[in-house]
């Protein structure tokens, strides 16, 4: 089960994350994983269009 996550709660990690990384890094770390989510999705679409190689047995 997925717990809920309120304004609170959102608040609490946002400032946590702050104090950790810093004001400077977060749009960085942003940029980071949004980079990764894009090369993940690209390279699933990527997957499911390639039929699978077949195994040469010697």
């Amino acid at each position: 089960m997925i717990p809920h996550l309120g304004t609170t709660e959102l608040i609490v990690i946002l400032v946590i994350v702050i104090l950790i990384f810093g004001v400077n890094k977060i749009p960085q770390l942003g940029k980071g994983l949004g980079e990764g989510i894009r090369n993940f999705k690209s390279s699933l679409k990527a997957a499911k269009e390639e039929p699978p190689a077949k195994e040469e047995k010697s």
